[in-house]
């Protein structure tokens, strides 16, 4: 398998005068893990961006390790909240990574990047003559395209009708070529993949699907970056005396998670756990349903999972995470969290996790307590964006079951809080693993167009092994640098 498209050199020729006229650099994926390697003049012009600006620079802050600030910022060790006990209620300390401090306040645009990026450097996208289209439910469509307001590239973005009124008047707002809104919310995928179809039998070449839940640049980028983010951060802050032992990630496109892979290669021991909404128990039941936990596709086994490296699945209730939201986020809520001992600085980072944050954070904290963690255990998490992206979810909580309370405030605390328990949970053993990558076939070979070989062939450990190797992302970056390099801006940093 070749994850080096084979180079379309008239594509790439217009491609490059299309960057050339737009002062468009590319950063390397080099870059986006160490931003210590950003050209000098770049992180000095960066000082007059602002973090969300449609400005080409920005594609240089496609990396964790942003300054926490909303204009002019460069770039540090990455951003993070550690958990105290008396939010957790466990000795285990469990860290959750901020994708908030990306361009678009979510991390979904490193994924885009890593998709879309080596087609263009290889020739084969034309934002010439093709759209780019972001399938998705919710994040990943607005990374893409943002990614694609940056590089001067039209863009199509899917999602669901029923996600987040801000994301649908955000992308309004960057001048998104085409919004198609899908039947459905949050676990209504197949829905995406049905129009994704349709505009391939419509438009033909005209287009090019980025599916992230198939394209194997989504995991890449977060093996690479995500997992080494992880792994710098332990090793930096949390490693003296403990140990990395869980990491613990919605699937979603099952993009992110794929940073255990990473973790795994360096920590043989951490433990990879997969979250989910108990209302759609996909990968905990083989189940279905719909539910309210914004930011996780559902009702199938993305292409890219895999599943022979996770552990354990946890599903979570989506009314805890709807009333964690309230409790984290309304003044009679954090007045409770404070009377119960959570410090300041924690109470005031809270607004910095959102929906499906709070998702990962309470399945973390049953993975300690099912694991019996103690003090020298830690688990990170991902914090994929923030309540930045909800506003309109809490005026909905409001409208529905009014003004928050310190009752309940008080109760949501004991309930969904200092109550959570190992419910839910289901440690894989091999044939479990097996199962679910069995699950695969009944979307992407009856229904997407893979062949059983190719399933086959995602079982073996060596597959996956060569599509996380060095060598892909070091050859991705040999040719983005000929692609700055033939722009002739490199030279005038």
């Amino acid at each position: 398998m070749s994850l080096i498209p084979n180079i379309r050199h008239d594509v790439l020729e217009k491609t490059i005068e299309r960057a050339r006229a737009r002062n468009i650099i590319l950063p390397t994926f080099a870059q986006q893990k160490d931003p210590s390697l950003v050209p000098a003049a770049i992180s000095a012009r960066l000082k007059k961006v602002g973090l969300w600006d449609l400005d080409p620079a920005n594609l240089f802050r496609i990396t964790w390790k942003n300054e926490p600030v909303e204009n002019g910022g460069g770039f540090g060790e990455g951003n993070w909240i550690e958990f105290p006990k008396a939010l957790t209620g466990v000795d285990a300390t469990i860290i959750g990574i901020l994708g908030n401090w990306f361009p678009t306040g979510a991390h979904k645009v490193g994924a885009a990047y890593g998709c879309l990026v080596p087609r263009l450097v290889t020739g084969n996208f034309d934002p010439e003559t093709q759209k780019a289209v972001w399938p998705s439910t919710g994040n990943y469509c607005r990374g893409g395209a943002y990614d694609c307001a940056l590089l001067a590239c039209p863009a199509v973005a899917i999602l669901p009708e029923g996600m987040s009124r801000e994301r649908f008047e955000w992308l309004q707002e960057i001048g998104t070529d085409e919004i198609i809104a899908t039947p459905g919310t949050e676990s209504n995928v197949k829905e995406i993949y049905d129009k994704c179809w349709e505009l391939r039998e419509k438009r033909g070449d005209g287009v090019v699907i980025f599916n992230q839940f198939e394209e194997f640049g989504n995991a890449i980028w977060h093996y690479q970056m995500t997992g080494s983010l992880i792994d710098e951060v332990f090793e930096n802050h949390y490693s003296d005396g403990r140990r990395l032992s869980a990491y613990v990630s919605a699937t979603g496109s099952a993009g992110t998670i794929a940073a255990g892979d990473y973790l795994r290669t360096q920590h043989p021991g951490i433990r990879v756990v997969a979250t989910e909404a108990l209302q759609c128990p996909t990968l905990l039941q083989f189940g279905f349903g719909e539910h309210r936990i914004e930011g996780i596709g559902d009702k199938h086994i993305p292409w890219v999972h895999n599943v022979r490296n996770t552990n354990m699945v946890a599903a979570v209730d989506d009314e805890q995470t709807m009333q964690l939201m309230r409790l984290f986020n309304e003044k009679e809520g954090r007045e409770c969290l404070l009377r119960e001992g959570v410090d300041e600085a924690t109470l005031q980072s809270l607004d910095m996790i959102g929906i499906s944050g709070l998702c990962n954070l309470v399945a973390s904290i049953k993975t300690a307590r099912y694991y019996d963690m103690d003090g020298r255990d830690v688990i990170f998490t991902p914090l994929t964006d923030s309540m930045q992206l909800y506003s309109s979810r809490m005026q909905e909580a409001e409208q529905t079951l009014g003004p928050y309370t310190t009752r309940m405030a008080d109760q949501h605390y004991a309930r969904y809080l200092q109550g959570i328990t190992t419910d839910n949970l289901r440690e894989l053993n091999y044939a479990d693993q097996k199962a679910l990558h069995n699950f695969k076939y009944f979307t992407w070979v009856e229904q997407q167009g893979r062949t059983s070989d190719e399933l086959r062939q995602l079982w073996d450990e060596d597959f996956w092994q060569e599509v996380f190797s060095q060598d892909v992302v070091d050859e991705w970056d040999r040719l983005i640098d000929a692609f700055n390099n033939a722009t002739g801006l490199k030279e005038d940093e």
